[in-house]
């Protein structure tokens, strides 16, 4: 069952051209980017799934594995999701660039990776202000290991012309306390940047227990 299917004034496409994005409710988008249903779910009833309380803010958190779950939803689906979630996330990151100027600015920015059942190693790119550029998702390791080589760190931080960076990743366990990994990779990242003359400003280690910065903490 596709989009079409549906009556004239239930057409999200129709819609959206007549009346303008903002006419649109969540779900009508979503339905847009599905395009279509299948034999046994139509594209509303997928997308509904999807947005359970009819707000895009359910789909943030939610990664492709978690998408294949949703009946009517397959892998090429959900990345289509996990796709336009991503635009959606850099224009606000475009538009808003927010200045980082403490641990907390940090958490705001990669407080989504807290609950992920792998560790997730991201990077913070920053001007001479300190205002975000760009970030990045450097490596998605296994539940005890984080593989972040400075090359993949820094190599980013080079083509968007940043002055300083700040690095982040997650703890599966729940304990943001630093391993002996976490304290050598921290210092080795930190070298690479005072031979690029890329200032490491951070590195935060997030957990369902907290945080912790290694810089405020002496690890740096």
């Amino acid at each position: 069952m596709s989009i079409k299917t549906l009556p004239l004034f239930k057409q999200p496409r129709e819609k959206l051209r007549d009346k303008g994005p903002q006419s649109l409710s969540d779900v009508e988008l979503l339905m847009i980017v599905l395009q279509s249903g299948t034999k046994t779910h139509s594209v509303e009833k997928i997308a509904k799934s999807v947005l359970p309380n009819g707000s895009v803010k359910d789909i943030l958190s939610k990664d492709i594995e978690t998408l294949c779950k949703k009946k009517g939803i397959g892998v090429s689906k959900a990345l289509l999701i996990v796709a336009v979630c991503e635009i959606a996330q850099r224009l606000y990151q475009i538009q808003n660039s927010p200045y980082i100027e403490s641990a907390s600015d940090i958490l705001k920015i990669v407080s989504h990776i807290k609950n992920r059942k792998r560790e997730h190693f991201v990077a913070l790119y920053l001007n001479a202000r300190h205002q975000l550029i760009k970030t990045y998702t450097v490596s998605i390791g296994s539940l005890d290991a984080s593989l972040a080589h400075p090359r993949e760190v820094f190599e980013p931080a080079i083509r968007c012309h940043a002055s300083s960076i700040i690095v982040s990743h997650n703890h599966p366990s729940g304990d943001p306390l630093p391993s002996q990994q976490d304290i050598l990779l921290t210092k080795r990242l930190q070298h690479a940047g005072e031979l690029l003359g890329i200032e490491m400003l951070d590195h935060i280690i997030i957990a369902q227990n907290g945080y912790i910065s290694m810089r405020e903490n002496k690890y740096m």
